[in-house]
């Protein structure tokens, strides 16, 4: 089975180079796109347009960007790109945003790359191969309990997705604390890296969150959709990743009706 290597490595190429840009310098421009709270930045674009380049220039693969949009193949591999995941952190100052890339075909990711520019961390994963952070193996926790741990999730833009506030009241009641820290990719490859036992998602798009679902996987997280089945494209609604022991405890904090909260066992 192909392991991608050329398209691997033009992506950390990438991932390298957007770190760089990203953390050379605060944007002079911050524009708003379908509301006040839907920032973009020069930054943005900027990076945006150079993956695209360098990408159609060495692969014959469509790419799909938070940008400039693009159409997905529908019989081969497309790439994902969010430039600037966290726009609203970076244009604010705040050092918690990402660059993330990802190559997909029909059954899911075949390769991901997240970087974490402020913190100078690059994840990656191939999908037979593990998961890596700067080049070194990493693993999702090894969990039971979602009591005295920490569970990330994000908003819907800038608002709370539906469900969210029963989900929040449920993970408290069993004494999980959730972190909304303004990037989805970097959150989910905190689960994989072991830095938070669980993330839930509300709202899927594959552009922010394909790249660092592959490489949770690969670090031993379960990844299900709402339905509770195992997806890499979801038909509807959010998607959870999790380290195995907490996945279904997790899946029921998030999916089922108010009024029938989950009890650990």
């Amino acid at each position: 089975m192909r392991d991608f290597p050329d398209e691997l490595a033009t992506a950390l190429e990438l991932a390298e180079w957007a770190s760089w840009r990203i953390t050379g310098a605060r944007p002079l421009a911050v524009t708003s796109k379908a509301h006040a709270a839907d920032l973009v930045t020069e930054t943005d674009r900027e990076i945006e347009r150079r993956v695209r380049q360098v990408l159609t220039e060495r692969f014959p693969y469509p790419v799909v960007g938070e940008e400039y949009g693009g159409r997905p193949s529908t019989d081969g591999l497309t790439w994902y790109v969010d430039p600037v995941d966290g726009t609203t952190n970076y244009a604010s100052g705040l050092p918690w945003c990402s660059f993330s890339l990802a190559l997909a075909d029909a059954d899911g990711p075949v390769l991901g790359v997240v970087a974490d520019p402020f913190h100078g961390e690059v994840f990656s994963a191939v999908r037979d191969g593990p998961a890596l952070r700067n080049g070194v193996p990493i693993k999702c926790r090894d969990a039971t309990s979602l009591s005295g741990e920490i569970v990330v999730s994000e908003w819907a833009a800038h608002r709370p997705w539906p469900g969210m506030p029963t989900m929040l009241r449920r993970l408290a009641d069993m004494h999980c604390t959730v972190r909304i820290m303004g990037s989805s990719a970097l959150s989910l490859v905190s689960v994989g890296a072991g830095r938070a036992v669980g993330g839930v998602i509300g709202e899927f798009s594959p552009i922010d969150v394909l790249a660092a679902m592959l490489i949770a996987s690969r670090a031993g997280a379960v990844v299900l959709g709402e339905d509770g089945k195992p997806a890499w494209f979801p038909h509807s609604g959010g998607i959870l990743v999790s380290a195995p022991g907490v996945s279904d405890v997790l899946w029921r904090a998030w999916t089922l009706p108010p009024g029938s909260g989950p009890e650990e066992d």
